[in-house]
Formats: C-alpha cells, sequence, structure tokens
C-alpha cells in the first residue's frame, strides 16, 4: 500500500502493513473502541505497524492526545479478531477500530484515561461520524463484539461523556441494589428472556435458557459499557433495567 492522505485531518501518518480491502466493498458502518494494554504508546504503536504483529487498527491515540492513523478508513484493518455483532461475524470489513494508548486492566486498580487523550477521541470520532453512516448503538467496545476474550476498554472508559458529545449509546444505569438475579449455572425461562434482549441488543450469544460461562461474559461486557458501577457478570435489577431502557430506545424495538 502506497502512503496515503489522512481521513482525519488532525492526524499524522505512520503507515502499517498490516490490512486488506474490505469484503464484498463493504463500507464501515461500526466504530470500535480498543485499549492498546501495553506498558507504553510507544511499544504499542510499533507493535500495530510491525508486519511480525498482524495487527492494526486504523487510528491510535496516545495519552497527550496525539493521534496517529495507520490505515486509511476504506480498508479494512486487523484489529477486531473473531468476534460477532447482530449476527455479523467479519467486524474487521464492517468497522473503523481506534485504539487508544493504556496500560489495560490491573488487579489492584485499573486506571483511567487522561482528559487530553478522551478529549482528541472525541474529536476524532465526530470527525469519523460526519463521513461515515454508523449508528449509535454500533458504536462499540472491542469487549461487546468479544466478550469470552476481550475486556478492552473496560469499566473506567468514560462512555458517558463520549455520548454527551454526540457518540454512541447510552442511558442513564440503574443504580446498583438488591432485588433478584441471574448468575451462571441458573437456566429456565428468565435466563432465556434475559439472553434474548441481549441478542436484540447486538450480542453474539446462544439463546438456550442456559446461565453459561458464555452469558456470564456477555453481561459482564454489557456492564462494563453500560453499568460500570459493579462488573461481575451477575444479572441483577439494575443491569436488566439498565438493558431494557436500552433496549426501549432502539427503533422498532419499543
Amino acid at each position: 500500500m502506497s502512503a496515503f492522505e489522512p481521513d482525519f485531518k488532525g492526524a499524522q501518518v505512520r503507515q502499517s502493513p498490516n490490512c486488506g480491502e474490505r469484503r464484498n466493498g463493504r463500507r464501515p458502518d461500526m466504530l470500535v473502541m480498543h485499549y492498546t494494554g501495553m506498558a507504553t504508546a510507544q511499544e504499542a504503536l510499533d507493535w500495530l505497524c510491525s508486519g511480525e504483529s498482524q495487527v492494526s487498527s486504523h487510528y491510535f491515540v496516545n495519552e497527550e492526545g496525539l493521534i496517529t492513523q495507520m490505515v486509511p478508513e476504506s480498508v479494512r484493518a486487523w484489529h477486531a479478531g473473531e468476534s460477532n455483532w447482530q449476527g455479523e461475524t467479519d467486524t474487521n470489513s464492517a468497522s473503523i477500530g481506534i485504539e487508544i494508548a493504556h496500560v489495560g486492566h490491573r488487579d489492584d486498580d485499573t486506571p483511567g484515561f487522561p482528559d487530553a487523550q478522551i478529549s482528541a477521541v472525541i474529536e476524532l470520532s465526530r470527525d469519523i461520524l460526519e463521513r461515515n453512516p454508523i449508528p449509535a448503538q454500533r458504536v462499540l467496545a472491542h469487549s461487546d463484539i468479544a466478550p469470552m476474550r476481550k475486556q478492552d476498554p473496560g469499566e473506567t472508559f468514560p462512555w458517558e461523556r463520549l455520548h454527551a458529545e454526540g457518540i454512541g449509546h447510552w442511558v442513564e444505569p440503574l443504580p446498583v441494589g438488591g432485588g433478584r438475579f441471574f448468575q451462571e449455572g441458573d437456566s429456565g425461562q428468565p435466563v432465556e428472556a434475559l439472553q434474548t434482549m441481549l441478542a436484540l441488543y447486538g450480542y453474539g450469544l446462544e439463546v438456550d435458557g442456559i446461565y453459561s460461562a458464555e452469558t456470564s461474559a456477555v453481561v459482564r461486557a454489557f456492564q462494563r459499557h453500560f453499568r460500570p458501577a459493579r462488573v461481575d457478570g451477575v444479572a441483577d435489577a439494575s443491569t436488566i433495567g439498565t438493558l431494557h431502557k436500552l433496549l426501549s430506545e432502539l427503533p422498532g424495538v419499543a
């Protein structure tokens, strides 16, 4: 691939060889947020631009808010891996990916994201949305599309702030409290109803009425994005109520 002009005018260009054509002429209608999970931003950027890694993304945002474009938006970057959203499994052909420099989850304390970095992600995302037909409910976390494998960008990522700037889908989550809940090992019609709602929103999981490890992982992914106060894979009243609120705002679902 020859050198290219950045789609986002505020980006510097550092070309990654890890890309290809979007399949079947697919135009991107998804935006996927990642964190790098590496010790330093430079290490992460070098890896994304190395042929050895076989991974890339369209954009990279460091802690200071500097934006680097590695792959043109018209091209298929290799950022999503094995994934599923609304039954679509070739997420790379359907999406634009943003990698955000961040050390990743830590057992003791997972850090947040610097203000300058999030401001840059917001500016970049708004520009992408102006140029691409991406619905709010298809602005997603890597963990949304690959819940069994991924947990980025994590529960400290400020989805509510992005929504306030016109990016993504969000409702005020119901407060964590008591009430009936479902967890791994449960089964029956209520579990099937929960799985149906998650699948209706877009999560890829089997609707079989069994609260399996897969269902627990999907619930954790949902919580990381939409109810980050507690991420435990347990479908409590707060989680289910927040999911209801999100679904009620989707066209043709309410």
